[in-house]
């Protein structure tokens, strides 16, 4: 397997104002970065990271704090295969997550149909919560840069619960049409 090559950002801020600090923490998790300790972190080496790293650099900078960025690899393949468990751990967190909140859903639609509760309200309301998840696993998916183990998982759970609200759909548009006598 060839080498893969990082971009390791360490810096330091101050401790106030602190939100200064939770937006680059933001910023730098909303990348998909995993930290390594308190202000050491990695992203694979992109043009996209290096680009943000540097923009971030700036805000660091702002902030009256330092940043040092360097490109890295692992020093040999143990060493790599443990940083890509770690971003596939912070993934497999975040599918796990949705899945649990998936079969949320689920459970809620299954007891809307046992107390035969077929409204066009609730229907709505749980396309929107489905549309929200859609989003929500692009988002995971973007930052999924080594195919973490749970990544089909969660996307067989959205097929499922996008199989539950068919089936609930078509509960509420019959229980609807049986109302209007049609």
């Amino acid at each position: 397997m060839a080498s893969l090559e990082w971009l390791l950002l360490t810096y330091k801020v101050p401790a106030e104002p602190a939100r200064k600090r939770v937006a680059i923490w933001r910023k730098l998790k909303g990348m998909g970065a995993i930290y390594l300790q308190g202000g050491v972190c990695l992203l694979p080496k992109t043009d996209d990271h290096l680009r943000r790293i540097k923009m971030l650099e700036n805000e660091i900078a702002e902030a009256e704090g330092e940043a040092l960025l360097l490109a890295t690899v692992g020093l040999d393949q143990k060493q790599q295969d443990k940083i890509v468990a770690r971003f596939n751990a912070d993934r497999d967190d975040e599918y796990k997550e949705f899945i649990d909140k998936c079969i949320a859903l689920e459970v809620e639609i299954a007891e809307e149909t046992r107390v035969k509760h077929f409204t066009f309200a609730e229907l709505e309301e749980n396309e929107q919560e489905l549309g929200k998840f859609r989003t929500w696993i692009a988002k995971i998916q973007k930052l999924d840069f080594y195919g973490a183990p749970r990544a089909e998982e969660a996307k067989e759970r959205l097929g499922r619960s996008e199989q539950i609200l068919d089936a609930y759909a078509h509960n509420v548009f019959a229980a609807q049409d049986e109302n209007s006598g049609g």
